[in-house]
């Protein structure tokens, strides 16, 4: 069996969470970042909006993990409706079944996508789409598995973020490439905590044609210390391949 390699992000990720992918990569759009909230969150320990959003962060889980960067820049300021660039690098390892061969994947990612952000009232929506380069290796080599080699094509990703209430949050990201027609999903929702930050569970799927995982958990998202903001997620993880455990996720945002 092969694994191709995809997050989530986001991520993410993440809003901004961030969120995404399978998980050999943890793309922030489904990944933490891209549930992290709104520039103009009205949490006490918000931030003022401005034209730069860097952020980064690490996914662990038994099989494998991520490591990711990148940022988002809004020339009228990440406040406004309007044209948003989201650049994106990250590297991940996973593990899958070959027959009965063991196999470790190793992938790096680099993406740049142009993209457009649209509020009303208290519902965000950003979306982006562009170009998507990922190289993959297996140790030992897997001939079985398509994505072994450079790969160029196209990353599609959407964050979404509502507050029907004054003290609820929802928020949702997508995630999808066509390098092994990989995508990932990851659903959010939050009460709003001593005005300082949101918690509440977390749910996602990632994979592609072969490949399957499924997380449920809880998140932290927007704790903020000095000019930076802080989202933490764990919970249950498994895959098609009957692998279970737990999984962390810990990102980090800063604007300006």
């Amino acid at each position: 069996m092969r694994c191709v390699g995809w997050v989530r992000a986001f991520c993410v990720t993440a809003a901004v969470v961030i969120c995404g992918g399978c998980p050999s990569f943890a793309d922030p759009a489904v990944s933490g970042i891209a549930i992290d909230a709104p520039a103009e969150s009205r949490l006490s320990g918000g931030v003022t909006p401005e034209k730069f959003l860097y952020f980064s962060g690490f996914d662990l889980w038994r099989s494998g993990g991520s490591f990711y960067g990148g940022m988002q820049w809004a020339p009228r300021g990440l406040n406004e409706d309007g044209f948003t660039l989201k650049l994106l690098l990250a590297e991940g390892t996973y593990r899958y079944l070959a027959g009965t061969t063991n196999i470790r994947g190793t992938g790096l990612l680099a993406s740049i996508m142009p993209g457009w952000r649209i509020k009303h009232g208290k519902f965000e929506a950003k979306i982006f789409a562009g170009l998507d380069l990922q190289n993959h290796r297996t140790s030992p080599d897997d001939p079985g598995n398509s994505l072994r080699g450079n790969h160029a094509g196209l990353r599609v990703g959407a964050d979404l973020w509502w507050e029907p209430t004054s003290s609820i949050m929802v928020a949702a990201s997508i995630s999808g490439s066509t390098i092994g027609t990989t995508f990932g999903l990851r659903g959010a929702a939050g009460w709003r905590v001593m005005d300082r930050f949101w918690t509440g569970p977390e749910i996602e799927t990632s994979g592609d044609e072969i490949y399957r995982q499924y997380r449920i958990g809880a998140h932290l998202t927007s704790f903020r210390t000095a000019a930076f903001e802080w989202t933490l997620g764990a919970g249950y993880v498994e895959d098609n391949s009957h692998r279970s455990g737990i999984y962390g996720r810990v990102s980090l945002l800063t604007r300006r």
